[in-house]
């Protein structure tokens, strides 16, 4: 047992006002719009209510670009180049129910992909840098006319190259279009080319307000501090949300501004509200991905969270005095410069802390006695309240509860407390703090083995139909002028062109739906082919991979082609040929296909006539049901039907 050095909290260093725990969605809130009330709201209330649960202080958003983005596409606002819809996808809606429950959240955009007809043929989105920054401000622009939203912060392309000039070309058209109270964060990658780059260009640095980084490991550069800017982890976490989970994110809320300066730390992602199979599944900072049944789990990086966000606010400033612990751990202190005072300590060991990257050092942590000494106007500080969290064996383990104040009347402002690992202590002089809760939601149930959807909705609230998750392209709820009839309401592939990709997109569009463990099924579906000649749809059982993985994924394909020919593949690249032959199809009609999997076997109707059967098919023994076109072309599907046993 040993005491560590007295920590005394005194002055505070007049740093940029914090941050400290945000979240970031990108195709990863794609469930949570289809969960009936009062579950949504619920959900809503734990990630965005202050003083109620994780009670996030920034929301950063992906513009959707048409694009995969690691667990799906979002649909952009800007599909054609006059095209523009400010009711696409779900990030707007998002961005509304956070501000209505805090009006204060800062709200962050940032493009992973674009769409094609920015690239003029070329997958960059710098050809023309006018351009760009256009379709970037529309969406800005669009946000406040539409939804009343002020974007507070834009950023350039996550993850990839930046031009020096695009970044001084956007700075000088949202300064034009009257923005000029939206911030520029850069470069959403590595500290470095920015940094050094932002110092060899006095404009350049001018321009840019914050330089983030993404997973930065606590640690930042020599460069990024003599740019005197603010210093963002601006995506990091992204580890399953168990105990190990929420012991790297305890551990980087505090040490990446120990460390490394850094004022915000951002979650990616949000709420793991997309079907666990697809990459990083269940990395987010609450479960929510069974729409169907209304069942969510709030994990514990939600109650680490509500340790730093329910305690300081954006404007509040760290005290100089922050460090490691003698016996592993680290604190900080933050005051609102008012006479308020929060301290958070952690104490995560490194068996329990390990964040999905990058390598975590070996590090020792032990129990420990630590003395916090209270100098200067914190001397006068009488009672401070104590919030407590104890990740590990389930017998001793506490999330986010309130213990016994601390009372220091008589102790000179001098306390000390016992350590042990895997703890989190906020010492607080703020009374508003609460462990918000809901009754429990309903049981987990699987995914209906019969799901049905005849896309019949006049006056869609989503662009989307539930549970359909998109993979490459983007379906749409779509009215058909042209079919007064049974198809006047269909699902239609929009896009007619291969997006700028962050992510290796298909070379075909697809949608997947249902249970990952589905293996003997009946899938039917109208279809309908909008291109001539070249046009072609399927439909398609145990599909395997989705997300970033997509364009290797197995299954089995059932193809109609505008040539009047089929094919049943075994992969979506179509390069694994069970059968193909003669078809009666030609584009603009409607046909249904039936695909029926029992076992090792397959066959295949079109307009309820076997094609084709008892095909043999081993692999892959389950998956999704998917829907999807041959290229990035138009086309219709309907009356969508699964029947399916596990």
């Amino acid at each position: 047992m040993v005491v560590a050095g007295n920590l005394c909290f005194s002055c505070w260093t007049n740093i940029s006002p914090i941050y400290p725990a945000m979240s970031k969605t990108k195709a990863t809130s794609r469930l949570l719009v289809n969960y009936p009330e009062p579950y949504r709201s619920e959900i809503l209330d734990y990630l965005f209510k202050p003083n109620f649960g994780a009670s996030l202080h920034i929301l950063k958003v992906e513009i959707g670009g048409d694009g995969q983005t690691t667990d799906g596409t979002e649909p952009s606002h800007m599909h054609y180049a006059l095209d523009e819809n400010y009711f696409r996808g779900y990030e707007w809606w998002l961005m509304k129910e956070a501000k209505k429950r805090n009006p204060n959240i800062t709200l962050i955009g940032l493009p992973w992909s674009f769409p094609g007809w920015l690239g003029k043929g070329f997958n960059w989105p710098y050809v023309n840098l006018q351009l760009t920054a256009y379709y970037i401000v529309t969406w800005i622009v669009g946000s406040k006319h539409y939804h009343d939203l002020d974007i507070d912060y834009i950023g350039i392309w996550n993850e990839r190259a930046f031009d020096i000039n695009y970044i001084k070309v956007l700075r000088r058209m949202l300064n034009h279009q009257g923005l000029q109270h939206v911030k520029i964060i850069a470069s959403d990658n590595l500290w470095e080319p920015i940094s050094a780059s932002m110092l060899l260009d006095p404009e350049l640095l001018k321009v840019i307000d914050v330089i983030g980084a993404h997973y930065p490991g606590t640690l930042t550069v020599k460069d990024a501090r003599l740019t005197k800017k603010k210093l963002w982890s601006s995506e990091d976490f992204s580890t399953v949300n168990g105990d190990m989970g929420a012991g790297c994110w305890g551990r980087i809320l505090n040490q990446n501004y120990v460390n490394g300066y850094m004022t915000s730390t951002i979650a990616w992602n949000l709420v793991a509200s997309y079907y666990q199979q697809l990459p990083y599944g269940r990395c987010g900072l609450m479960t929510a991905q069974e729409p169907w049944s209304g069942h969510y789990v709030v994990e514990a990086p939600i109650w680490v969270s509500a340790h730093t966000t329910q305690f300081t606010q954006p404007g509040w400033y760290y005290l100089k005095t922050v460090g490691h612990l003698e016996r592993g751990g680290s604190y900080v202190a933050l005051t609102d410069g008012l006479g308020n005072l929060t301290v958070i300590i952690e104490t995560m060991s490194y068996k329990h802390s390990k964040c999905i990257r990058p390598l975590l050092p070996y590090f020792n942590v032990s129990h420990q006695f630590a003395t916090f000494d209270l100098k200067g106007s914190f001397s006068q500080i009488q009672e401070l309240q104590v919030w407590y969290t104890k990740l590990g064996k389930p017998s001793e383990r506490f999330l986010f509860k309130q213990l016994d104040s601390l009372w220091l009347l008589d102790s000179g402002g001098s306390f000390t407390l016992e350590l042990q690992e895997d703890e989190l202590f906020t010492l607080t002089t703020l009374t508003s703090g609460r462990k918000g809760s809901f009754p429990p939601p309903p049981k987990s149930q699987r995914f209906p083995s019969v799901y049905e959807d005849n896309f019949n909705i006049d006056y869609p609230f989503f662009s989307e139909a539930p549970n359909f998750a998109d993979q490459t392209g983007v379906f749409e709820y779509y009215v058909n002028m042209e079919d007064p009839g049974d198809h006047r309401f269909t699902l239609r592939q929009v896009l007619n062109q291969r997006p700028i990709t962050w992510a290796a997109d298909a070379f075909n569009t697809i949608s997947v739906i249902g249970d990952y463990s589905w293996s003997n099924l009946t899938i039917k579906c109208d279809v309908y082919i909008e291109t001539p000649e070249k046009g072609g749809v399927f439909i398609a059982g145990r599909v395997n991979k989705g997300g970033i993985l997509i364009r290797s994924a197995r299954g089995i394909f059932f193809w109609i082609f505008a040539n009047g020919t089929y094919r049943v593949t075994g992969d979506l690249a179509g390069w694994i040929i069970y059968s193909l032959g003669h078809a009666d199809v030609t584009a603009k009609k409607w046909y249904t296909l039936t695909l029926t999997l029992n076992g090792r076997f397959s066959s295949g109707k079109l307009n309820g006539k076997t094609l084709w059967k008892n095909i043999s098919v081993n692999f892959p023994e389950n998956g999704w049901a998917a829907i999807g076109t041959h290229s990035f072309e138009f086309a219709q599907f309907d009356n969508f039907r699964v029947e399916a046993s596990h």
